[in-house]
């Protein structure tokens, strides 16, 4: 199944661009935003997992027009993050 709309149940997948090149964990999931860590640590990547994940300082926003699809392993964007 894919998609296009983000959801809190996406924490914890991984964000690839176009070109498969893993750029970060989706670590949060805040009013159809979604945020991605491009170096997250074994206490995010858990956190994230089991949906307690949070927004840090050093996470990139990620909106849904930047995303092409949604799997259930991963996040695929439209280009580049």
């Amino acid at each position: 199944m894919t998609r296009e709309r983000i959801t809190r149940a996406d924490e914890g997948k991984r964000v690839l661009n176009t070109d498969g090149t893993e750029v970060g964990l989706l670590v949060a999931v805040e009013e159809g935003r979604g945020y991605v860590d491009p170096d997250p640590g074994l206490a995010d990547t858990i956190k994230a997992k089991l949906g307690w994940g949070s927004a840090s300082e050093r996470a990139h926003p990620l909106d849904e027009g930047s995303i092409e699809e949604i799997t259930d392993d991963a996040v695929y964007l439209r280009g580049t993050l």
